[in-house]
């Protein structure tokens, strides 16, 4: 039976809509046919049903005149065929002959035989089948849509000293706004004062609240809003526990996160997988070889010397029976569901092509940092060369890692910035050479700070064997190891651990358990490092000493084996997360980056979302096929029915039965249980 999924306004050449199996979306009647409102198609259809039912009693109990009973079936086909008379102009108008139109010539070849009851009785449930499939895949619709309801109207803002309150949509980035406790938060920003626990779960899908607390230093966070940590940082739609706090706003309500995701949840809608493409494309061909054989069984007495009445209401049967309605909806309906189920636990997937390829995933390919690890990594050593003391090594160590946001040189400063006796010495013109590490200016003379690698591409002395000797033995022992060089001299190597996500072996087990066959990490990290993390956590394989170039080299290979996901930050990892069949990012709330480039966006900071968005894929893949095998083994049962002799009548009620069924199949998705 027809249906869109989407309600997009309607346009003068009444073209296709992308993802919508028919171009009509069975909602939107204006006009006169908008008597009811909302409710029209589902009154229409019930008058219809009202009308076949008097007009068959009339006929078969009472003793009337014929006339009452045919005005009767007339009505019903007023009331059941108004609204997709409608549809079927625009179809045909716009070149295609779709199913609307062939329950409208079967309805019309009834009549023309005489045969109201069986037209009303057609038109009737056809109504009644096209409203209840709207009324079902609009729970899925509303799910959805739900979204956009999370954030409140209003916000209390502090503005020149005075407490005011203002429309979300005209805050402005940079105004301080008032939460009270256990009220929604009404944009993205960050903490300037106050602590509390936020229920992110509507953003992130976290099932237990955060503990919110105030950024060091405000200024540095308005420049930087995105690299805010996450116990600062908060999301428009979210629930404040009990403490009030004062909120910078980071972005405009239109371009917050929760804004973000509704557009690509919307986008996701019209996205069309591979199945579905190739649904619309049978749909395309079948229907009018419908029309052509119907045609060929009308005209059949010419050779048979068949009664023409017999062989008219045949191929009316056969119209009804080869309508493909169930195949319409089949993966429209479970995509929608999918999405939506989706979207409750914190993970978006733009549209069915995604949600496809997840549900197949041969191999997955993880980032390491931040990824697999915790993206916190700590200071664990330093080793200082001959003569050089412990205090001066990391006095140039701190002073060039203060001015980078890599997460590398913030545990750097963080963990030597206590250990050093004297203020930290300031560096300047810090430039970034790209996988390998930094150079910049102190007390007026080069220093670099990077992996062993870095020394012999650039000018000056090779590292001494001490300094190999200690790079060695740090990465023997699983430390990712950062060599200093002040001028031409060599101070020492200073080595950090990043330590593997809580979880993270059991997500690699319950991938495992649903097919995924190859998990592979990539790191620009020495190959020894990434070796030991990935035993750690049970990948199969580690590939280490990767540029962002080389990250795509390997995926490419990859993909030459089968269907293959990238999971990363979506920032980085960019170019991999592009060249991956799917890429899937992680804590993607408030990155715009990561909404863009990924497929997929678990968007809180938790691999444990994987293996759910993955058993979902499987179990919407299994749904579409289950909806395929049922909607083209009713039409191929139904045909030769027909034309062995089933009437119209029950024709129409397998036919509907079957799309209803269909869809019924497809929203048992939005109750998919998360595996425990």
């Amino acid at each position: 039976m027809p249906t869109s999924l989407t309600s997009p306004p309607p346009t003068d050449d009444h073209r296709h809509q992308p993802g919508d199996g028919h171009g009509h979306d069975g909602h939107d009647h204006d006009g006169v046919l908008d008597v009811f409102g909302a409710r029209t198609e589902i009154v229409f259809a019930l008058l219809a049903g009202a009308a076949v039912l008097g007009g068959w009693l009339l006929e078969n109990v009472g003793d009337v005149d014929s006339a009452l009973p045919t005005s009767l079936f007339i009505a019903a086909y007023a009331f059941g065929g108004s609204l997709t008379v409608r549809e079927a102009y625009q179809s045909v108008r716009a070149g295609r002959f779709e199913i609307d139109f062939l329950m409208l010539v079967a309805a019309a070849g009834a009549a023309a035989l005489g045969k109201f009851f069986e037209g009303g009785l057609l038109l009737f449930l056809f109504s009644l089948g096209h409203s209840l499939e709207h009324y079902a895949l609009g729970r899925a619709k509303r799910a959805i849509e739900a979204l956009a309801e999370l954030a409140p109207k209003s916000a209390l803002v502090r503005r020149d000293g005075l407490e005011v309150e203002v429309a979300v949509e005209n805050l402005a980035v940079g105004d301080t706004v008032i939460v009270r406790p256990d009220t929604r938060i009404p944009a993205d920003g960050f903490v300037l004062r106050g602590t509390s626990s936020v229920d992110q779960a509507p953003i992130t899908g976290e099932s237990v609240p955060v503990d919110k607390q105030p950024v060091d230093d405000p200024a540095r966070a308005a420049e930087a809003p995105d690299g805010v940590a996450p116990e600062s940082r908060v999301f428009a739609g979210t629930i404040n526990g009990s403490g009030a706090l004062d909120i910078r706003v980071t972005r405009r309500a239109a371009d917050n996160t929760l804004a973000r995701v509704v557009q690509l949840v919307s986008e996701a809608e019209t996205g069309q997988s591979s199945t579905q493409r190739f649904t619309d494309r049978f749909e395309r061909y079948f229907v009018p070889a419908v029309i052509l054989f119907v045609l060929g069984l009308i005209v059949s007495p010419v050779l048979t010397n068949e009664d023409f009445s017999d062989a008219f209401y045949r191929a009316m049967a056969v119209l009804v029976a080869a309508s493909p309605c169930a195949l319409a909806i089949a993966t429209p309906s479970a995509v929608l569901s999918a999405v939506a189920r989706a979207g409750r636990s914190g993970i978006l997937v733009k549209g069915g092509g995604p949600l496809e390829i997840l549900g197949s995933l041969q191999a997955i390919a993880f980032d390491k940092t931040g990824t697999i690890t915790e993206g916190r990594p700590r200071l664990t050593d330093v080793v200082t060369a001959q003569g050089i003391t412990e205090d001066r090594l990391l006095r140039a160590a701190v002073a060039v890692e203060r001015l980078s946001d890599h997460p590398l040189a913030r545990a750097i400063a963080r963990g030597a910035a206590p250990r050093l006796t004297d203020a930290p010495a300031t560096a300047t013109e810090l430039q970034s050479i790209v996988g390998r590490g930094v150079r910049a200016t102190l007390d007026g003379t080069p220093i670099h700070v990077g992996k062993l690698d870095l020394f012999a591409e650039i000018d000056g002395p090779s590292p001494p064997p001490e300094i190999e000797a200690f790079v060695d033995s740090l990465e023997t022992a699983g430390r990712t190891t950062m060599v200093v060089r002040h001028g031409h001299e060599y101070l020492g190597v200073i080595g950090v651990m990043d330590t593997a996500r809580d979880g993270v072996p059991e997500v690699v087990d319950e991938l495992r358990t649903l097919g995924v066959a190859r998990m592979v990490m990539l790191s620009g990290d020495n190959q020894r490092v990434a070796q030991a993390i990935a035993a750690e956590v049970g990948l199969d394989e580690a590939r280490g000493d990767l540029m962002p170039a080389d990250k795509v080299t390997e995926i490419t290979t990859l993909r030459e084996q089968g269907t293959v996901g990238m999971v990363g930050d979506g920032v980085n990892d960019a170019p991999a997360l592009a060249s991956a069949t799917v890429g899937i990012a992680m804590g993607a709330a408030g990155s715009d980056v990561a909404l863009e480039t990924a497929d997929i966006a678990l968007m809180g900071d938790d691999l444990r979302r994987l293996p759910f968005a993955v058993g979902l894929g499987r179990t919407t893949n299994a749904i579409i096929r289950q909806n395929l095998i049922v909607s083209l083994g009713i039409v191929a049962i139904l045909i030769p029915a027909t034309l062995l002799g089933l009437g119209i009548g029950p024709a129409v009620f397998v036919h509907e039965g079957s799309t209803l069924i269909v869809v019924g199949n497809a929203l048992r998705l939005l109750a998919y249980r998360e595996k425990t």
